[in-house]
């Protein structure tokens, strides 16, 4: 059952921490188990409470019911909700049963910020070496760029080059000063064609970042092919529109598009992509960086000002 039939008509996110509301709905009828097409016990996971949780708990069918490839143990997790992992572990939610990638929400917990959420049963595997380095270079990352505001940023990552070489290979020359000025007092106040020929370029431990503060066009095709020549290199623009876009470039050539940076897992996903995802879950420019490997200690490379400012030569296949 889905919409008013289920009994849930007119919930929102905060609606799901209302203990009182969510136990009249369910004495009135309400089904346990299905909501607008999704599960109430993971939206209670995402943003209720352990009050809420357990009375969703102790009507549904099955406590660790599957929603597109998850538990709902595995949305508190995620959503960082401790204490609602522990109220759905205390209601007979299986901290260790393997989901997407092969991990379990207990594995994933160990890399986020409540490692000791369950600790880990005699024979049960932990993370590994280069889980527990991931981690932590992941943390350090998304501290280094939390309180970047990059709405409307296009940027690209790239691996193992340094901001001149950036320039070379994007056939790149200075800009000019006075532009320059102008454009980064008033950005929206000029023609917006011309601006996106002007991008910033940064060298950073284990490579550089082209970024735009105003624009698209370092996540455009024939930028991140020339950038990515004999390495790789993550695309992002922050499209105030419709949310952040992804792409991949490796070895000059695009193998991925359309992507969500920091989004959640798909089902098919690797082990490495799983834990990526966790990592850097709602940090787009995180995840690009990560991605390439590279390893920011502040927010300048992508928000500014850059080691230079220089113009791109105008080429059709900067095109999106």
């Amino acid at each position: 059952m889905t919409g008013r039939k289920d009994g849930w008509a007119g919930m929102v996110w905060e609606s799901w921490a209302d203990h009182d509301d969510v136990t009249r709905r369910l004495d009135e009828g309400a089904d346990p188990d299905a909501w607008s097409g999704g599960r109430p016990l993971h939206r209670a996971a995402s943003w209720g409470s352990p009050r809420v949780i357990a009375e969703l708990a102790r009507r549904v069918m099955d406590v660790d019911a599957l929603e597109d490839g998850t538990t709902a143990l595995w949305k508190a997790v995620w959503s960082d909700r401790p204490d609602n992992a522990r109220a759905l572990a205390a209601a007979g939610a299986d901290p260790w049963k393997p989901l997407i990638g092969g991990w379990s929400p207990g594995r994933l917990s160990l890399a986020g910020p409540t490692p000791d959420l369950f600790g880990v049963p005699e024979g049960m595997r932990g993370l590994s070496l280069v889980e527990r380095t991931t981690a932590r270079a992941g943390a350090r990352l998304v501290a280094a760029l939390a309180d970047l505001h990059y709405e409307g940023t296009g940027l690209a990552c790239v691996a193992g080059i340094d901001a001149e070489e950036a320039a070379r290979r994007l056939e790149a020359t200075p800009a000019d000063p006075e532009v320059l000025k102008q454009l980064r007092e008033e950005p929206w106040a000029y023609d917006f064609d011309p601006n996106l020929q002007i991008v910033g370029v940064t060298t950073v431990r284990g490579g550089c970042i082209v970024t735009q503060p105003w624009g698209y066009a370092p996540s455009t095709r024939g930028v991140l092919t020339r950038l990515s020549a004999g390495t790789v290199c993550y695309g992002l623009y922050a499209n105030p529109k419709s949310g952040d876009q992804g792409k991949i470039a490796r070895n000059g050539s695009l193998e991925g598009s359309d992507l969500n940076p920091g989004g959640s897992p798909d089902p098919g996903d690797s082990p490495d992509e799983v834990l990526a995802s966790y990592l850097y879950r709602h940090r787009a420019v995180a995840y690009a960086c990560g991605f390439t490997g590279l390893r920011l200690t502040d927010a300048r490379a992508v928000a500014g000002p850059p080691d230079a400012w220089v113009e791109l030569p105008r080429r059709d296949d900067r095109e999106q």
